[in-house]
């Protein structure tokens, strides 16, 4: 009989699967595929024990929470009472889904944090297996964490790193991160018949064909940028460069500027191109069209070739000769200076160096999330101990230099949450390539770190903190943050995980200025990528209270929006009156366009 025309149609479940041969095929293709890219990143690096490699991570978390268990063992009344709470829980958990089963509107038991999003999937909470698996993954992160947090007699190194690899571990162990309990990952793959972990296990080994010394899981679409057009389009030209440096001087959009240049010194950890990203985004265009002079270092990628250059050839045959290149373009004896982050590090040496000497090439010095003092570097402080320090300098001494991945696997170690697991579930479990995201482009775009540099950096600054200490020489001569007597305009952000508000707060009350402090909402990039037009997130001004970043900001005022126009004001008082445009390289010469040749070395 003829289906009536009103009749709806039969309801399938969405986990239903409608080609089971096609399924079967492409399922086994996956394996397959997979199979092979598991056995190649088996013979890799990824997988020995080395300096910040995740098999040398994965045994470390093994080692802290298992030293972490012997404690709990040790107590076998509190591990009791704790164990019954755990099961208690559960007992509580699973009744709430029985009654769902039978209809009933159950609260649940605990809901995932603000701005959680890997539970975001309406399933997580209408279907009751799926609502179960992530109960239960957040009340045992939940009961593992208050354990950690109830432990006695752990030294607050010892806490910090069970604290780090207990979130490693709770992290990768989340159901989103497993086909079987990912109700957006299962949908697809019934859906596509299995079709997506086929390209899944494609894109797998994409990665591991393109990845360097360690594993790199795609953030973003590699093609979809280009420096100098899509990236870095600021016009420009390059008037100086040396072994260590190429500096770019950019051309003006107003038809005066303003008397004083800006020199900006970002970290050679990543690119400069963070400050020059998308024209919407780039820090450097918007100073630019506020009529300034703006100068910006872009370091070389080195190779072995410049193993043995130190900290110090960074800030006297880097910084101090860019500085010089400025004062000699411009006419301009005292100009103004930007640091980002160790770039910001390097420059406050660079101060306390000059200042020794009795030089003031500088009239002001803007600091943007930047740390002098390292006693609160947060989790950066877990990978410069003298262990790790040891293997990292066996590896530096064997090739020159430190492959940026492996810094960059560090930097993503510290946000698991939001830097790897989410690409894996993306790429290789949904089987789709990741979007176009400009400033992941550029997180991507990792650079390698001289021997010499990173393991003074490291060492003197991270585990010893000497410049803090006073203890720091610098071309012979012992520094003193103290006399640094210039004003200062100091940037931190709220969610730092790179450098810790409290951190660069602690930092700044060593100088022996005015310091005109700014804490930004956000995070270590998003906080300083903060243009006007966005309104995104907020900044804090004119705290009070010094006695800790928290009561600072107690006592600070609140301004929604970029922090940007309120620096813009600062370092125009800074900057003297107003002069014809600057035309780049009119002294130096040209040596080529900007972004130039360093920034694209890979």
């Amino acid at each position: 009989m003829p289906q009536d025309s009103h009749e709806q149609p039969p309801h399938f479940s969405p986990y239903h699967i409608s080609d089971p041969k096609t399924f079967a095929s492409n399922l086994l293709q996956a394996f397959e595929r997979g199979s092979a890219a598991f056995a190649q990143l088996a013979e890799r690096p990824d997988a020995k024990i080395g300096p910040y490699t995740p098999a040398s991570e994965f045994s470390a978390a093994t080692e802290t929470v298992s030293a972490l268990v012997r404690k709990w063992l040790a107590d076998p009344v509190k591990l009791s009472e704790a164990q019954g709470e755990f099961v208690r829980q559960f007992a509580a958990l699973w009744n709430n889904v029985l009654q769902r089963m039978m209809g009933f509107g159950v609260p649940p038991l605990i809901q995932p944090a603000t701005g959680d999003n890997r539970f975001k999937d309406p399933e997580w909470d209408n279907n009751p297996y799926f609502d179960f698996c992530k109960q239960a993954y957040l009340l045992a992160c939940k009961w593992a964490e208050d354990q950690l947090a109830a432990t006695p007699d752990l030294e607050p190194y010892e806490r910090h790193r069970a604290e780090f690899y207990l979130r490693q571990l709770t992290s990768a162990y989340s159901p989103s991160n497993f086909p079987a309990t990912n109700p957006e990952v299962l949908r697809e793959t019934i859906a596509t018949n299995a079709q997506n972990l086929l390209n899944g296990a494609n894109l797998l080994a994409e990665d591991l064909k393109r990845s360097g010394d360690l594993m790199k899981i795609s953030q973003t679409d590699p093609t979809a940028f280009e420096l100098g057009r899509n990236l870095a389009t600021t016009p420009g030209k390059i008037v100086f460069q040396n072994e260590l440096l190429q500096l770019i001087q950019y051309a003006p959009t107003t038809e005066q500027v303003r008397f004083r240049p800006l020199i900006m010194v970002p970290p050679w950890i990543n690119k400069y191109y963070i400050l020059d990203l998308t024209s919407s985004k780039s820090l450097i265009k918007y100073v630019v069209d506020q009529g300034f002079t703006v100068f910006v270092v872009s370091w070389v990628n080195p190779d072995e070739h410049l193993a043995d250059k130190t900290f110090e050839d960074y800030v006297l045959e880097g910084i101090l000769e860019a500085v010089r290149a400025v004062q000699e373009e411009t006419g301009v004896e005292q100009i103004n200076a930007l640091g980002y982050c160790v770039g910001g590090t390097a420059l406050s040496t660079g101060l306390a160096y000059l200042s020794q000497r009795g030089e003031e090439p500088f009239k002001c010095c803007s600091l943007l999330t930047t740390q002098v003092d390292f006693s609160l570097a947060g989790d950066l402080l877990l990978f410069t101990d003298n262990s790790q320090l040891e293997g990292l300098d066996a590896l530096m001494n064997e090739r020159g230099f430190l492959d940026g991945s492996r810094m960059a696997n560090v930097f993503n170690m510290m946000r698991p949450r939001d830097l790897i697991w989410p690409y894996v579930v993306n790429n290789y479990l949904l089987g789709k390539k990741p979007f176009p995201f400009d400033l992941l482009f550029w997180n991507q775009d990792s650079t390698r770190m001289a021997a010499a540099n990173h393991k003074y950096y490291l060492r003197e600054f991270y585990n010893e903190n000497r410049l803090a200490k006073g203890e720091m020489t610098l071309g012979g001569i012992k520094l003193d943050l103290k006399k640094i007597k210039l004003p200062i305009f100091s940037v931190a952000t709220r969610e730092d995980h790179i450098a810790p508000a409290a951190s660069v707060f602690r930092g700044i009350q060593m100088f022996g200025g005015p310091v005109e402090f700014v804490l930004a909402g956000s995070g270590h990039i998003a906080g300083v990528v903060n243009p006007p037009e966005k309104v995104k997130y907020q900044y804090w001004t004119g705290g009070k209270a010094m006695t800790n970043v928290g009561s600072w900001e107690a006592s600070a005022t609140e301004h929604p929006g970029s922090w940007w126009p309120y620096w813009i004001d600062w370092l125009s008082q800074q900057s003297g009156g107003w002069v014809p445009a600057r035309v780049p390289g009119a002294k130096l010469g040209i040596i080529e366009d900007a972004p130039g040749s360093y920034v694209k070395a890979r």
